[in-house]
């Protein structure tokens, strides 16, 4: 038997297609353009190419998209007051501050500062609060797109046995919040955790976000789980080559035996940007005072 392939690239497509509509529909309804401002702080390679596709990808759904460059030695009380500037700015619904932040700035501290009312990357603790509780919150967008990602396989996620291994702020422990709310039964593991492969065995559906190149085994996988692997892990090439992109799970062993699987790259990584689409819809939407909108 080999896995199922969950394709980011179809689902991502379908979901900012969805976006784009609900966008639309804002303009011609409501005159409201969905606006998302990005902040980058330095110029870390990675980021740059995150930042291009999120400013592309914002443009291609109808939005506005507002694009901040700061050098990598900006004192925080500059960043700071770029972040009470796009609160108050009633053109911009989502505020995405890329991190990692360079050396020397508070990344606890910006996070903070961000209106939890635009905070698209979900992580102020006004927002992780709301989740934990079970109200409306504006949600990590790598968990959200992680979830989408498993109801493609299963339509509901109810009764079953979910793991997700790492615990970070970003993706684990929102993870575990989602996962709750879809009635799932869940364990989270981490690096202290005894007897992981055992532990994995018994889940229906396996989560691996702990940035472990290849760590989550093939003999590992129950037969038929669902696996959905968050990890983005650059490991340099053979001989000077290209490097390699590979996620958390061993992907070749893994495919023979689970019953679906996200490969990397090609999975949730491209599933990311556009639930920061969503959010910046869902953002404009509550701002508004209008229904929740249909993505």
């Amino acid at each position: 038997m080999t896995a199922r392939i969950i394709d980011g690239k179809i689902i991502s497509a379908e979901l900012r297609a969805r976006v784009a509509a609900e966008v639309a529909r804002l303009k011609t309804e409501h005159g409201i353009t969905p606006g998302l401002a990005v902040v980058l702080v330095g110029n870390d390679p990675a980021s740059e190419v995150y930042v291009r596709s999120k400013h592309k990808q914002t443009q291609e759904a109808g939005m506005a998209s507002f694009e901040h460059r700061l050098p990598a030695d900006v004192p925080q009380a500059e960043l700071m007051a770029l972040i009470a500037k796009l609160n108050a700015d009633p053109a911009v619904h989502g505020i995405l501050v890329q991190l990692p932040l360079p050396k020397g700035l508070d990344s606890n501290a910006v996070i903070d500062a961000i209106d939890p009312a635009k905070d698209v990357d979900g992580l102020n603790p006004t927002n992780a609060g709301r989740l934990a509780s079970g109200l409306f919150a504006l949600t990590p967008c790598t968990p959200l797109g992680s979830i989408i990602m498993a109801k493609t396989v299963h339509a509901s996620l109810e009764g079953m046995n979910a793991l997700v291994i790492g615990r970070s702020n970003l993706v684990g422990k929102p993870l575990v919040q989602l996962l709750l709310n879809e009635n799932a039964t869940v364990t989270i593991a981490h690096s202290r955790t005894r007897d992981l492969p055992a532990l994995c065995r018994q889940a229906d559906l396996v989560f691996a976000a702990v940035g472990k190149a290849e760590m989550v085994k093939g003999d590992w996988i129950k037969p038929g789980a669902t696996v959905i692997d968050v990890g983005i892990n650059r490991t340099p090439g053979k001989d000077g080559g290209k490097d390699k992109l590979l996620g958390d799970v061993a992907f070749a062993e893994a495919k023979e035996v689970a019953g679906a699987i996200t490969p990397v790259p090609g999975g949730v990584g491209l599933m990311t940007v556009a639930c920061l689409l969503v959010n910046t819809v869902r953002a404009a939407c509550a701002i508004h005072g209008l229904p929740k909108p249909a993505v």
